[in-house]
């Protein structure tokens, strides 16, 4: 398979998980299934969205995307005013966290920690739901590079560590399947550069044996979430597969399937995401002048990460 398929597979692979699971959430588990007994599951829209429409995890993906891209870099207080000027734009969804961090009016490289240190709670999904852009940018930035990258992303809106680490594992698991390799395999390896303190709890969530009715939060929480997505693509063998399994969860159902949508998608390639999702997927960019991005623009914006980004593949 060429890399491209990858590439593109992963960004437009996120953005159809979540698009696909924006109408379960908070469902109970099972419900894709029940509304699709066939097995062959449809963009159906519902929950206030769209058929195809992607929520605030891709929304946010595609902010990330386009800093990295118009700034030649990683420039975080650019990506946290576009987050800004997109929570103004009164977004459909947005995570209570993010929008507090995002509208407190405190400056871009506190204002996440300064939520923490006031609510001691800040390990969401949040960081992991807009990672697919930025995992691919920083592919070729090497297994360490990737990995910063990734906490310092996260870190602008979740204050908890636990949150940078989740997203760094997700970033660096991405890296292995672009290149060809198995993530699954390569999850020692990520976690042997986990900070220390977070290591333990990742290692539980993210080990073979692991299954989702083992989680001890809700899978809004970084931790199930990430152990979900692996938990799908483990016990599955096609792209489909993994997306149905991931939202049959329930919970949160979008996030769930935009994480495993990226990872199944740098697995996979685009080749495997069935048409009958890419095409009515649609990206609005609330605040943006009405922008709305489809599959071919998310291609586009997959290919130039990729042409773009740091290319040490040797670190």
């Amino acid at each position: 398979m060429h890399r491209r398929d990858r590439v593109v597979g992963t960004v437009v692979g996120s953005a159809v998980g979540d698009a696909l699971g924006a109408p379960f959430e908070f469902a109970l588990a099972g419900a894709l299934s029940e509304r699709f007994p066939d097995g062959v599951a449809t963009m159906c829209g519902g929950g206030g969205w769209d058929p195809g429409e992607a929520t605030d995890d891709t929304q946010m993906a595609v902010l990330v995307c386009e800093s990295l891209l118009e700034c030649g870099g990683l420039e975080l207080q650019d990506i946290f005013r576009r987050f800004q000027h997109w929570a103004a734009g009164e977004p459909k969804d947005i995570g209570l966290q993010t929008e507090d961090v995002l509208t407190n009016g405190e400056p871009w490289d506190v204002a996440a920690a300064l939520h923490f240190q006031l609510n001691g709670r800040a390990a969401g999904n949040g960081s992991l739901m807009r990672a697919a852009t930025s995992a691919v940018y920083f592919a070729g930035a090497g297994h360490e590079g990737t990995m910063d990258a990734a906490r310092r992303i996260a870190a602008l809106t979740h204050g908890d560590r636990a949150a940078w680490e989740g997203t760094a594992v997700l970033h660096a698991l991405v890296r292995v399947a672009l290149d060809g390799g198995d993530p699954l395999a390569a999850v020692p390896d990520a976690l042997a550069l986990v900070h220390p303190d977070h290591r333990v709890r990742w290692s539980t969530v993210l080990a073979p044996d692991w299954h989702p009715d083992h989680a001890t939060e809700f899978n809004g929480a970084v931790w199930p979430c990430l152990g979900s997505a692996l938990w799908a693509l483990r016990t599955t063998s096609r792209f489909e597969d993994a997306l149905c399994a991931a939202i049959d969860l329930g919970g949160d159902t979008d996030t769930v399937a935009a994480v495993t949508g990226g990872l199944a998608g740098a697995v996979y390639g685009v080749s495997a995401v069935p048409e009958r999702w890419t095409g009515p997927l649609h990206v609005p960019l609330p605040g943006f002048g009405g922008r709305v991005l489809r599959t071919p623009e998310l291609a586009g914006l997959a290919e130039r990460l990729e042409q773009a980004g740091p290319h040490d593949r040797h670190t």
